[in-house]
């Protein structure tokens, strides 16, 4: 049995009934799944993550992640447009590279999703604990932070991935619906704290601009600084567009709103992004809110606009679900395919006729990440998360390029411009970032996808769908 049998990309939106998602999303959904996935924790908290490590040089770690990841974007919507299936970098590397390295990209998936929404669940945290106790109620540490915070159990983070999951288990589009009018609720929210910290902006925050350097480099207390030791991390912030690609199946016509949600979500939010960190690091030095899990309410207390604060904190608590959604919708969808093609027990991939959704995967990875977010520190769950995305971005633009040679006269709806530079541009720019994350989290990444080999020759080589059709 080859390792690197392909699926057929003429047959990529032919699936068996009681196995097949059902198209209810237009483009408006998509935007909005993209800007809920991708304005939340890296803009809401991990801002204050980032200046820890690089300064007021966030501002151009903050630009280093939107460059790298506005290449992939342009090779993700290229392969989502050819490709109109669930599963996103996965699914395009089983048709373009071969069924162990689809594995080993669905793997890092799985590692990407599940960690993400498990972070911004303890961001929600964060900013849920501090919005109560501005109205007076006071939650016990021991049920606010996790074990290495002196806590016992987050329970509100662990509370709140519920919640996302039985939203998701109602419908697809019942569920990115209210996503919609959640976001419309938090990009209000970040005007208001732009519109109140610009004017107080002072150069001087800004100098010394680069005080750990460019590249990654170790510090006296053991910590990786520099703008591309944050610009690892913060990535983290961008990277909420492939979740729309995951929706390609769900999609009324993938043609057209594939590309307009991937582009139009990764083009608006680079702009937000830019403009609230700016406004952060120029109306307060960077070590006031470096080490807050709600920085963007302590600033505006600090600047004493305690009303405001509670409004920031306020769509925090409120908006900061939107990207749990999008997130965990995505893992739910990866984890769906994987299993359609035998890579996972197939029990895990049938639909609900009733709400069209995969309740099965969708319970098992809230279990999952309710778990990690339960006990677990928000910059150590970001850095992993980096890396099964990063694994990601490098196969989409690798599957674009090979595609491009391979098939040359093939349909394009969407061609990424340039794409001999956006490609190799997407793959370097995520290979530096991988190397400039914290050696810890690249030595658990590698031993994640030891276990995930293991996994695969120990069950998902000889149970895919591609290895009994070839044995029939």
């Amino acid at each position: 049995m080859s390792l690197f049998r392909r699926k057929s990309l003429d047959r990529v939106t032919e699936h068996e009934e009681g196995r097949r998602l059902v198209p209810t999303l237009g483009w408006p959904h998509l935007v909005a799944l993209g800007i809920g996935a991708i304005v939340g924790t890296g803009i809401y908290t991990l801002i204050g993550v980032g200046a820890n490590l690089a300064g007021p040089a966030v501002l151009l770690s903050f630009l280093v992640a939107g460059i790298v990841c506005a290449c992939a974007a342009l090779a993700y919507a290229e392969m989502a447009t050819m490709m109109p299936a669930a599963g996103s970098a996965y699914t395009y590397s089983y048709i373009v590279l071969g069924e162990v390295l689809a594995w080993i990209v669905g793997w890092s998936l799985i590692l990407e999703y599940s960690l993400v929404v498990s972070a911004v669940a303890v961001g929600w945290s964060g900013y849920a604990v501090g919005f109560l106790q501005g109205v007076g109620i006071d939650l016990p540490t021991a049920l606010t932070v996790g074990p290495h915070a002196g806590g016992a159990l987050n329970l509100p983070a662990v509370l709140i991935v519920f919640a996302v999951a039985g939203l998701l288990i109602a419908g697809t589009r019942e569920s990115a619906t209210l996503n919609a009018a959640l976001v419309v609720v938090k990009i209000l929210a970040l005007g208001v704290f732009v519109a109140i910290a610009l004017p107080h902006f002072d150069a001087t925050r800004l100098d010394p601009f680069m005080p750990f350097g460019f590249a990654k480099t170790m510090g006296a207390d053991g910590v990786e600084r520099g703008v591309m030791a944050a610009a690892a991390i913060i990535f983290f912030a961008f990277y909420g567009f492939d979740a729309i690609s995951t929706a390609a199946e769900e999609t009324k016509n993938p043609a057209r709103d594939l590309s307009i949600g991937i582009v139009g979500s990764m083009i608006g939010c680079t702009v937000i992004y830019m403009l609230v960190a700016l406004a952060a690091v120029g109306a307060m030095n960077y070590t006031v809110f470096a080490q807050s899990p709600e920085p963007l309410a302590l600033i505006m207390r600090e600047l004493g606009q305690g009303t405001a604060a509670k409004i920031v904190a306020g769509a925090a608590v409120v908006a900061l679900p939107t990207v749990l959604l999008a997130f965990l919708y995505g893992q739910s969808r990866v984890f769906f395919v994987m299993s359609r093609d035998g890579l996972l027990p197939r029990g895990l991939s049938t639909v609900s006729p009733r709400t069209g959704t995969p309740i099965r995967t969708t319970l098992f990875t809230a279990v999952f990440v309710a778990a990690l977010a339960g006990v677990a520190r928000l910059d150590e769950i970001a850095a992993l998360a980096n890396a099964g995305t990063l694994a990601a971005f490098v196969a989409v633009a690798a599957c674009m390029l090979i595609l491009r040679r391979r098939e040359p006269n093939r349909a394009r709806i969407f061609r990424t411009p340039m794409a001999w530079l956006v490609g190799p541009v997407a793959i370097g720019g995520c290979l530096y970032l991988f190397v400039s994350l914290p050696v810890r989290t690249q030595l658990w990444f590698a031993l994640w996808n030891v276990i995930g080999l293991l996994a695969y020759f120990a069950y998902a080589r000889r149970n895919s769908v591609l290895a009994k059709a070839q044995d029939a």
